[in-house]
């Protein structure tokens, strides 16, 4: 399998830049800088009295934490091989967590957002959500998997995309989405769940992706922030969302129309983005992150496709586990 048809499959199937606190001191990666055709919007003021600390756990997940509480976004960390990088992909790799490194890392939440529901997005939460007694949002696929591997029907909110959920630390807005197509406008598992399985999933390949969300989460007092899990979008729905952070998948092919500009113009040109779903998930977290996008648009590429429709734009490359700061 070529690097561009490996990158391609990661897409479908889930799926020299300075580090720097995010809206805070320090330098982000750009690129050389080029004219939008419309002025750049003056940067909007920061006045939160409360700020938020995230950390990236690769591929498209997060941990926030602000006001004492932890918020997670696709965690998943015990990253086990599938073949996908070596060119042997084994659809029916087994389903396994390794929870010596999600204990270490998912820190104590109480609220998991799940933007779909395939492997690299879905694997870990049944045991985080079990172990620490989380409310768990996602799709009503997402929630009859949960179901099926034991999660307490308590724990589980099934959304459709339009809800705007008000939590004590956070309000959660989900979008509705898309995900991402390969270079045939067609993606690796495919479809839903529409009630929870008899037998409780056993492989990779018993995780449909089940429909696509967005979320937009806004610390109360704080900053908006924006999180994608997969590299593409409803336009319509994602229209005057203006996050003060956007965390953006990458492409994996250009079946996407215009993909980088229209997502950017639509969320408003936010003041800082952050690439996403770019690195080797089949290797443990270590710093600096593998780059597992071949021969499609890499986090140097992105950025400066960001740099020519919103020069203001600050694109921040993160690595693994590095908190960094939402003013």
């Amino acid at each position: 399998m070529s690097a561009l048809d490996r990158r391609r499959f990661l897409r479908t199937a889930g799926a020299g830049t300075a580090l720097a606190s995010l809206l805070g001191a320090g330098a982000a990666g750009t690129a050389a800088a080029a004219a939008d055709t419309a002025p750049a919007p003056a940067p909007r003021a920061r006045r939160h009295s409360t700020t938020a600390r995230l950390r990236w756990l690769g591929t498209s997940g997060w941990r926030l934490e602000a006001a004492g509480a932890t918020l997670l976004v696709d965690p998943y960390l015990s990253r086990y091989p599938t073949g996908l990088f070596t060119g042997k992909f084994d659809p029916t790799t087994g389903l396994k967590v390794r929870k010596d490194v999600v204990d270490r890392h998912m820190g104590d939440p109480s609220l998991i957002l799940v933007t779909h529901s395939h492997w690299d997005h879905f694997n870990d939460v049944p045991y985080i959500a079990k172990s620490t007694g989380a409310r768990v949002v996602g799709t009503s696929t997402t929630a009859h998997l949960a179901q099926a591997m034991k999660v307490d029907t308590a724990q589980l909110s099934a959304v459709k995309g339009g809800e705007v959920f008000d939590f004590p630390e956070f309000v959660v807005e989900v979008v509705p989405s898309l995900h991402s197509r390969n270079g045939n406008y067609s993606m690796a598992f495919p479809g839903s769940v529409s009630a929870p399985p008899a037998t409780e999933p056993a492989t990779i390949a018993d995780l449909p992706e089940g429909d696509t969300l967005c979320f937009q989460v806004r610390v109360k007092g704080g900053p908006s922030i924006f999180f994608m899990g997969a590299s593409d979008f409803a336009e319509r729905s994602v229209a005057g969302l203006t996050p003060d952070v956007a965390m953006i998948a990458l492409p994996s092919s250009s079946a996407t129309h215009d993909y980088v500009p229209r997502l950017i113009r639509a969320l408003g040109k936010p003041p800082t983005v952050v690439p996403v779903h770019w690195d080797d998930f089949e290797v443990p977290l270590k710093n600096p992150p593998v780059d597992a996008t071949g021969e499609a648009m890499g986090p140097e590429e992105f950025a400066a496709k960001v740099e020519e429709v919103a020069p203001g734009t600050k694109v921040v490359i993160p690595e693994y586990l590095t908190p960094y700061t939402f003013g």
